[in-house]
């Protein structure tokens, strides 16, 4: 093995007990060391660097196609939060829209009720009066009722003697009838 070696560095056995000088230069070593590295640049240029652009170019444009989907989706989340903001314009519109209408329909029927209310009062208030009015009535007419029952008794006491009722009823009637009735103030 060691021959091989040296053949290859075309440093003979013998030599090799010799102090070999480093710096200077060995032609042989020169051509196998150009010969290997040409033979290695072009496996590697043919079987190797084929596969490594290949796997930079495809990481590169895996990079270039996420930045870009990136782009899209920035824009898409932008498109959509500017949707999402006109939405929400438009429901605080609608939702002013619907307090301002709730005020108003609570406003329409607070005045309704009130005005209702009202209407109602003034009816009870004349339906009370045509009643207190009636009552009146009849309060007058019992009073003129008892008022000639008291008369014909009182005249019956003074006069002593027992007249027909029938007949004191109508002259008593007569008389009170024509007594005028004070009229009363309608609130």
């Amino acid at each position: 093995m060691n021959n091989f070696i040296f053949a290859l560095f075309q440093v003979a056995p013998e030599e090799s007990t010799q102090k070999v000088n480093l710096l200077a230069p060995n032609t042989g070593l020169m051509f196998w060391t150009l010969i290997i590295f040409v033979i290695l640049f072009v496996f590697l240029w043919r079987m190797v660097i084929p596969k490594i652009t290949a796997a930079v170019d495809a990481r590169e444009k895996a990079l270039e196609d996420a930045i870009e989907g990136t782009k899209r989706d920035r824009e898409e989340a932008a498109r959509l939060l500017a949707e999402q903001q006109k939405q929400i314009e438009v429901a605080r519109g609608e939702a002013q829209k619907l307090i301002v209408e709730g005020r108003q329909i609570g406003e329409k029927l607070r005045v309704d009720m009130l005005e209702e209310t009202h209407h109602q009062q003034q009816a009870m208030l004349e339906r009370l009066r045509h009643e207190i009015e009636a009552e009146k009535v009849n309060a007058i007419a019992e009073m003129r009722s008892q008022a000639i029952e008291l008369a014909i008794a009182g005249a019956s006491k003074v006069i002593e003697k027992n007249l027909d009722d029938q007949a004191n009823r109508k002259i008593v009637e007569s008389f009170l009838s024509s007594i005028p009735v004070p009229e009363t103030k309608r609130g």
